[in-house]
Formats: C-alpha cells, structure tokens, sequence
C-alpha cells in the first residue's frame, strides 16, 4: 500500500461519517445545540466541509466548489471564500443554518468526490510539493491531507456524538 492508497482509504472513510451524523434530521435539529453557543450538527458539517473544499482548491489552483453554485445561500450565508467556519464565534456559527440534510451532504459529496479525483492523481512526488509557506517548517501536500483527513474525522465524530444528545 503506498500513501496514495492511504489518503484514498481515509477520505472514503468520511462520507459514511457525514452521512450518520445528519440522515434524517430536520433543519431544527441540524441546529440544536447542546448549550448556548456550542456548535450544532450541521455547523460542524458545514465547517469541516468547508475547510476541505478550501484546503484542495488551493492546493489544486482552483476555485472552490462553495463559491461556484447556489451552496452558501443553501446554508443560510453569502458565498463568501473565506468563510470557513474557522475562528467562528457563537455568533457567527447561530448564522449557519442548513436548509436540510440533503443540502449538507449535497455540499460534501461534490466536495468528497472532486477530493477523490485529485488524490488519484497524485504522485509521491506531489506529496512533497509545499503548499504552504505560512508555517515553520512549510506545509507540503502529504501534511495538508493528512491535516484535512484528521479535521474531517475528529469534526464527523463531534456532530455524530451531537447527534447521540439528540
């Protein structure tokens, strides 16, 4: 198995993660949260959504799927490509309101797939590219996907634990 086989295993991992945490839930459910100011289901979705759809289209030079369709204004925002969810306060995350479930893994599964495309094409060689000049030391591709693949999961993990609250 090589790291291509790897990052390919992981990402297909996630839509099954996706799809327990929202099938059948309502919009009002998709919002609830816990507690003031928590996050809810489907801002958890949203936002790891988001940060994959952001974090590949960069890597890729290309432009983010959010910003191509009618998929903010699905989500109750404006399509805004720095919005990611990141930083958000309890403000901000009340303001991210899913119109349904459909639409939260509509969203991940155009995103899932133009993923799964590009991880195919990989080399190792692309794995080592950097991305990103903002850290110390640079962020290459092969750390950027493991990064997405690990947001992914651990976000999956706290809307399906949401979900159990439920």
């Amino acid at each position: 198995m090589d790291a291509k086989d790897i990052l390919t295993d992981a990402f297909g991992r996630i839509p099954d993660l996706v799809h327990g945490a929202v099938r059948d839930l309502t919009p009002e459910q998709l919002r609830w949260a816990p507690t003031p100011g928590a996050n809810s289901i489907g801002w958890l979705i949203w936002h790891l959504t988001r940060v994959q759809d952001d974090h590949l289209a960069d890597a890729m030079g290309e432009e983010q799927i959010y910003v191509t369709g009618d998929w903010a204004s699905r989500f109750g925002l404006k399509a805004d490509p720095s919005d990611t969810g990141y930083g958000h306060n309890a403000a901000q995350v009340a303001v991210v309101i899913p119109e349904s479930a459909d639409a939260l893994e509509e969203y991940y599964r155009a995103v899932h797939e133009r993923t799964m495309a590009f991880v195919a094409g990989l080399t190792d060689a692309d794995l080592d590219r950097v991305v990103d000049t903002a850290w110390e030391p640079p962020v290459t591709l092969g750390v950027r996907l493991v990064s997405v693949v690990d947001d992914d999961a651990q976000h999956a993990g706290q809307a399906a634990y949401l979900r159990g609250l439920l």
